[in-house]
């Protein structure tokens, strides 16, 4: 029986004419499936339905989402993500639980439902170690640690990431003293945030990660058209709430904050880390963007 798919161009110039028409026909694709962005049945005779084509170095998988999820499209991934997808989704399949997620490696605090900087309920947030992914073309000695959670702008809760180094990071061959990561980001078109109420503007060729509902990585665009590659990533995919992929897969971007070492710090609960926010947004120690929600 036919199937409702959607096959991106992308998708089809990586598996061939023929196979897409496989697809669509309904000779390979299945009727029902496990979303790849929310993790809910659906059934791609009855609903619009995305192909996501997950490609690593040697292998590619490709994956079913809800068309009202994620649009069809080839996600770039590295081998070792993608093995460790196959290895979850082939567990899955046999019926076996899936192996619980390894702990974080990454200063990673996934905040419950709820807004940040809501006092009424504050959550805690629960950090992690800082993992040991440096900015592109920055000295090793500083690290990134990312901190995901929902900020409220305005009306609405947002899913936001808030990235800050553990240290100063410099400008590639300089080797003075100073904190040039802003400046760099400022460079890459991210802008200063004065008011954490109203959501930063989008930067074109940045994107954020999801693989199988898990964070995985910050991607940014390189030079002459080739694929994009980590600006930060994850060493283990990093598990984020319901309510943060529900609300990303809707709207299929992510706000990323960064601000210099020091300047946000460890919160133990969701509303200090929105006072943190506006204070470092106040000092002028804020910069952001909105990214496209790739993967799933």
């Amino acid at each position: 029986m036919p199937r409702m798919l959607d096959v991106s161009d992308d998708v089809r110039a990586e598996i061939g004419d023929e196979e897409a028409d496989r697809l669509l026909a309904g000779d390979s694709a299945p009727g029902q499936y496990d979303c790849t962005s929310c993790r809910t049945p659906g059934d791609s005779e009855r609903e619009r339905t995305s192909t996501v084509l997950f490609v690593g170095d040697e292998t590619a998988v490709l994956a079913f989402a809800h068309a009202t999820c994620v649009p069809s499209q080839v996600v770039p991934v590295s081998e070792d993500q993608l093995q460790g997808a196959v290895r979850a989704i082939t567990s899955q399949e046999d019926g076996a639980p899936a192996p619980a997620p390894a702990p974080a490696p990454a200063a990673v605090a996934t905040v419950p439902g709820g807004a940040a900087g809501r006092p009424a309920a504050p959550q805690p947030v629960i950090p992690q170690p800082s993992a040991p992914e440096p900015a592109t073309d920055v000295p090793q000695q500083a690290v990134l640690g990312v901190t995901c959670g929902l900020v409220l702008c305005g009306e609405d809760l947002r899913p936001a990431l808030v990235v800050e180094p553990t240290g100063p990071i410099a400008r590639p061959g300089s080797t003075g003293p100073g904190d040039d990561f802003l400046p760099l980001l400022i460079e890459q078109g991210f802008l200063p945030v004065m008011d954490v109420d109203k959501p930063p503007s989008a930067v074109d060729g940045w994107s954020v990660l999801l693989v199988e509902g898990m964070l995985h990585a910050v991607m940014q665009p390189s030079p002459g058209g080739e694929p994009p590659t980590a600006w930060w990533q994850a060493h283990q995919p990093l598990q984020v709430t319901e309510g943060w992929r529900a609300i990303a897969a809707k709207s299929h971007e992510v706000l990323v904050y960064a601000a210099p070492a020091g300047a946000i710090g460890r919160q133990p609960r969701e509303d200090l880390l929105r006072e943190a926010l506006e204070r470092a947004a106040s000092r002028g120690t804020l910069v952001g963007s909105a990214m496209r929600l790739t993967g799933a």
